[in-house]
């Protein structure tokens, strides 16, 4: 393969990918690209982990923190966007090294994504306040009337998908599965790249967890919680619902003590470890895959599976 050949990085929370990319970058030479979903956010430094200003010295960091959380980023704007860092990454004679934690951003990189015209705004809007003021199953059940074949593939309690189903449905008149059968473009193919997928044991996992979000609270997560509230935006945007966000305002709020704040937000944080590693190894199966250890170690091993490769 070529000198710069994208390197891919999926792995679940707190797995220690972020870790794992800078070792390579500096061994490599290597830009490192953001394809998790709320390290966009510029509002979130702390809750999301977002690379330390020291590691954006280290080695070239793009797509972190450049999203207002007014917005609502997208895979399909991540793909675009990560193609045009990968391109100027390797025209510097950097290796992209794409890390994140959001397989569907991966899958838009590698699958391309099916070509749905733009939804109009006020379309949008209307499904997002609807779904605000009435729920995730009243939403759910507006579309089994109306897209029984999509609606059995949500669950009741996923206001985002459910509205992206709607939003969808009114503004082509065809339904999201329909749509979700037309290939897309990707912008690298898996077999071009060198995928790896880092894991760990449970247990580890979660302890990891756990001591991630105290390092967090510790840091001034709920100081960066409540200068989130304050700027008062929609309860429906992804911003949030970044995990440890709905706990930590209602410790602002005064509904809940810190502690019990946390205590739910590592909870909310180890379920969704779970679901990203069974959609990971699902779709992921021809990455290769790797218990994360010492990261050094772990980074020289890469290194020596990478120039294994033909």
């Amino acid at each position: 393969m070529a000198k710069l050949t994208p390197i891919l990085i999926a792995g679940p929370t707190a797995s220690g990918k972020s870790a794992l990319a800078l070792a390579l970058a500096e061994r490599l030479g290597g830009t490192i690209i953001n394809a998790d979903a709320m390290q966009v956010y510029r509002e979130l430094d702390v809750l999301t982990a977002r690379p330390s200003e020291d590691d954006q010295r280290r080695a070239p960091h793009l797509l972190y923190g450049h999203i207002s959380g007014a917005e609502a980023y997208s895979a399909a704007r991540c793909a675009i966007e990560a193609q045009a860092a990968i391109a100027r990454a390797q025209q510097d004679g950097q290796v992209p090294i794409v890390v994140g934690g959001t397989g569907l951003y991966f899958k838009a990189l590698t699958d391309g994504l099916s070509p749905i015209p733009e939804i109009p705004e006020d379309i949008r809007s209307r499904w997002r306040r609807r779904a605000g003021e009435e729920g995730a199953p009243a939403m759910h059940a507006i579309l089994a009337e109306r897209d029984p074949e999509m609606a059995g593939r949500l669950r009741r309690t996923d206001p985002q998908r459910l509205v992206r189903a709607l939003e969808v449905l009114e503004a082509t008149g065809v339904s999201l599965a329909r749509w979700q059968e037309m290939p897309g473009n990707p912008v690298v193919r898996v077999e071009e790249t060198h995928a790896i997928v880092i894991s760990r044991e449970r247990d580890e996992l979660r302890a990891r967890c756990d001591a991630r979000f105290d390092d967090m609270v510790a840091r001034g997560a709920l100081d960066e919680v409540r200068t989130l509230l304050a700027l008062g935006l929609s309860p429906d945007l992804p911003v949030m619902r970044a995990l440890g966000v709905k706990q930590l305002a209602a410790a602002v709020e005064g509904k809940l003590s810190l502690s019990e704040a946390s205590e739910l937000a590592k909870a909310e944080t180890r379920q969704y470890t779970k679901r990203q590693m069974t959609w990971m190894s699902r779709n992921m199966k021809s990455w290769k895959w790797l218990l994360a250890q010492d990261m050094e170690s772990l980074a020289a091993r890469i290194i020596d599976f990478i120039k294994s490769k033909p």
